[in-house]
């Protein structure tokens, strides 16, 4: 039978994987490859890390909300993610739906 802890790090992990999707998004309305998105969201309390976060970016590409292109800067190649148009369109509609269902969670939890 599984304890408290488990069973609290089970929900946390469930609970933190839409919501950094979300603040992954969000982050990539300006541009940024790997190493600055994780400290832009590490900067703003949300840790992610690596085993996360590309996997996420390349489904989140391959699903067509990215577009990313190799550049070399500071004479390395890095791959620099953003937005695409449907990007915007899919953040856009999942802001709205956040802001609600986070209004309704709140109210339920102020009871």
């Amino acid at each position: 039978m599984p304890n408290d802890a488990d069973i609290f790090e089970t929900l946390r992990q469930e609970l933190r994987r839409g919501s950094l999707i979300l603040a992954v998004l969000g982050q990539l309305r300006s541009e940024h490859y790997g190493y600055t998105l994780r400290k832009a969201l590490g900067d703003a309390g949300v840790e992610i890390d690596e085993g996360a976060l590309y996997p996420m970016l390349r489904r989140l590409e391959a699903q067509g909300l990215l577009t990313s292109e190799w550049r070399e800067e500071e004479r390395r190649n890095k791959r620099f993610y953003r937005l695409s148009d449907e990007g915007r369109a899919v953040l856009d509609r999942l802001v709205e739906e956040w802001t609600r269902l986070n209004a309704s969670v709140d109210a339920i939890l102020k009871g």
